[in-house]
């Protein structure tokens, strides 16, 4: 049975319950036959409880069996929210047009760093619902979880993909080095190198290096050590 902080490897479709329309998915076959298509799909490995996926559904997968494949029925207040009134707002449309923009129902707008979407424009209002597009929405995920995954290298390496990408890795007796293409700001390495030592408790230490042909530059970069 999984619990929280394992890791696993799942295939998932999120879809609206009552029209079955596919907002998100990791299966390539679905993502063709919905247009979906000019994005890498397959399996991804997530940290339940690390808020990898909605946190609604991670709660749905403790106790659930690998090598199964579930449907997960979650509600508004456990998916994307409850519609906030608060969140729908009238804007003077002239606040558009100054930056030469010609709001009409439908499009999305960036106000003030807050994306929204246009629902009317008239008597030179512009209303815009910055709820998120699938608030009070029921879905359902179809899951399917392929293995639990139990190496602490490629756990790492899955884990560090949400926050820095790809990158070059290796394990030795409980250190970790992580390769990265440019030199990281100290607090964040040692913030990323804390999180990595609480999911996977078998890593005692982690070293971010700045990737160079230098050995100087290597060893230099090699002092951001999260212990």
């Amino acid at each position: 049975m999984l619990k929280e902080g394992d890791f696993i490897e799942i295939d998932y479709t999120g879809r609206l319950k009552d029209d079955g329309f596919v907002f998100d998915t990791t299966v390539e076959k679905t993502a063709k036959e919905q247009g979906m298509e000019g994005h890498r799909y397959g399996p991804v490995v997530v940290c339940i409880g690390q808020g990898n996926v909605l946190p609604g559904l991670e709660k749905k997968l403790v106790g659930k069996e690998p090598g199964k494949t579930y449907l997960i029925d979650l509600r508004p207040e456990e998916a994307f929210g409850k519609k906030d009134a608060k969140l729908i707002q009238l804007i003077n449309t002239a606040k558009f047009k100054k930056d030469k923009i010609e709001p009409v129902p439908g499009m999305q707008v960036n106000v003030d760093g807050n994306m929204g979407i246009v629902r009317t424009v008239a008597g030179g209002r512009t209303m815009v619902d910055f709820n998120h597009p699938l608030s009070s929405r029921e879905i359902v995920y179809e899951v399917s979880i392929k293995r639990l995954v139990t190496d602490d290298l490629e756990k790492a390496s899955n884990y560090l993909k949400h926050f820095i990408g790809d990158v070059e890795l290796s394990l030795n007796e409980g250190r970790l080095s992580v390769t990265i293409p440019q030199k990281m700001p100290q607090e964040l390495a040692k913030m990323l190198g804390e999180k990595v030592k609480a999911v996977i408790p078998a890593i005692k230490e982690v070293n971010f290096m700045e990737k160079s042909t230098a050995p100087a530059d290597i060893t230099q970069s090699a002092g951001l050590n999260s212990s």
